[in-house]
């Protein structure tokens, strides 16, 4: 009944991440980010899966594979992968619920056009690389949190904490108090 399975950092070997099989069935979100994974030929048939994340492996190729058993698949992250061209890439188009593609840190960034490319090759996603075609920024991502959203966290905690203004009404309160405690004083 495991929904979530996070394996980042263990090491895979011939391609597969050992216990790792068809019996997760109701797997929705997987992680296997630097497991030094060069295939995903042995990627059991996860039919409930929504979320991979496959972030800093050594995979080139392959990636017909998730059609096949990673069907309902929402959101794809290969960053920091091997991926060189359109072609590999390509293989996504039977991916008909995918909406979120990272191949930030790839060679196939270096393509001229390579946006653009991406997108009119798979019409289906909405968001590359944690933006959508206008470069707006994919909502409430926790991928995104991770590189460039740190910055507007920090931006979220002063909002939350209020204008200046607040701080100084809470001051006079503080220095009224403290009056009435002098005058207190005097008085007794």
């Amino acid at each position: 009944k495991v929904t979530e399975l996070v394996l980042d950092n263990c090491r895979s070997s011939n391609g597969e991440i050992e216990g790792l099989n068809d019996s997760f069935k109701e797997l929705e979100f997987l992680s296997m980010a630097n497991v030094e994974l060069t295939s995903l030929a042995k990627l059991p048939t996860l039919s409930k899966l929504r979320k991979l994340e496959l972030s800093d492996n050594i995979i080139s190729g392959g990636l017909e594979v998730l059609a096949e058993r990673c069907p309902n698949l929402t959101y794809l992250n290969l960053s920091g992968n091997k991926i060189k061209d359109l072609g590999t890439v390509e293989a996504l188009q039977n991916l008909k619920n995918l909406k979120s593609l990272d191949l930030f840190n790839c060679e196939i960034t270096n393509l001229e056009d390579y946006r653009d490319s991406i997108f009119e090759l798979l019409q289906q996603i909405t968001y590359l690389d944690g933006f959508d075609q206008e470069d707006n920024e994919a909502p409430d991502s926790e991928d995104d949190d991770d590189e460039e959203g740190d910055e507007e966290d920090d931006d979220e905690d002063e909002d939350e904490a209020g204008p200046p203004g607040e701080y100084e009404e809470e001051d006079d309160e503080d220095d009224g108090g403290s009056e009435l405690g002098e005058g207190e004083e005097e008085e007794e």
